[in-house]
């Protein structure tokens, strides 16, 4: 009786991820047993890119000294370049070649690309951003406004509420990702399809493409679609399609 060739072993692999796509990444890394370890960061670290490069450094120094990975996966992307300087001294660093999360729930830059060029006002919505982060919408508002109430009082608080929902004006669409159904739920597209009629924008629904996640969890890493970077190197912004590439 003949079997089927396995292929070579898979490197045992570790993976930082970001909150926002905790669910897509868990759902690949459940059953593929070289995964020694998963460390889940915080959603928002991209608003401080000098801190989000501190804690996922600090996490590979971790990793390296503490676990038998011998790579060592992303689950961010270019993130405001917060992930640009980046380095391992004893993994390999497998790195998404997208400028952020939605890319990983789109499945291809270019299609990522592609979508903000023709909806350049586009806040994006997904399992992952609604569980994690308190997206635009009434319920936002009503939290920020409560808390405005309780440190500054009430006329404050509707001058802070004022100033607070300017930056709305630079959006004007609502677009939930459904990445394969994973974690979609009916109540989290209505919830996006609200935040926008309150809002005042469009909103849009766009089927994701697990594909990214998979293969950034299983391999293989093709460079068209991950930079591999090698022990004692490091990552930096390109500025073209190619997104990142190992630093000089």
């Amino acid at each position: 009786m003949s079997h089927a060739d396995p292929g070579p072993p898979r490197l045992k692999t570790a993976i930082i991820l970001c909150q926002v796509v905790e669910l897509e990444i868990d759902h690949f890394a459940a059953t593929a047993d070289h995964v020694v370890h998963v460390a889940r960061l915080q959603q928002g670290l991209h608003n401080e890119p000098a801190k989000l490069q501190r804690e996922v450094q600090a996490t590979i120094d971790w990793i390296e000294r503490e676990t038998p990975a011998e790579v060592i996966v992303l689950g961010y992307g270019l993130c405001s370049r917060g992930t640009e300087k980046l380095r391992c001294q004893r993994c390999q660093l497998v790195v998404p070649r997208a400028h952020d999360c939605i890319t990983l729930l789109l499945g291809d830059k270019d299609r990522y690309a592609r979508y903000v060029a023709e909806h350049p006002g586009t806040y994006w919505y997904s399992p992952g951003w609604i569980k994690h982060h308190l997206p635009p919408g009434p319920d936002r508002a009503e939290a920020m406004f409560r808390e405005y109430c309780a440190k500054y009082g009430e006329d404050n608080a509707r001058f802070l509420m004022e100033t607070e929902q300017q930056w709305h004006r630079n959006y004007n669409r609502a677009t939930y990702v459904d990445v394969g159904g994973l974690g979609t739920t009916r109540q989290d597209v209505e919830y996006t399809r609200q935040c926008a009629e309150w809002l005042g924008w469009h909103f849009d629904r766009q089927q994701g493409d697990c594909a990214l996640v998979r293969d950034l969890v299983l391999g293989p890493w093709d460079s068209a679609r991950y930079l591999v970077v090698p022990p004692g190197k490091t990552l930096r912004m390109t500025g073209d399609d190619r997104v990142i590439d190992v630093a000089d």
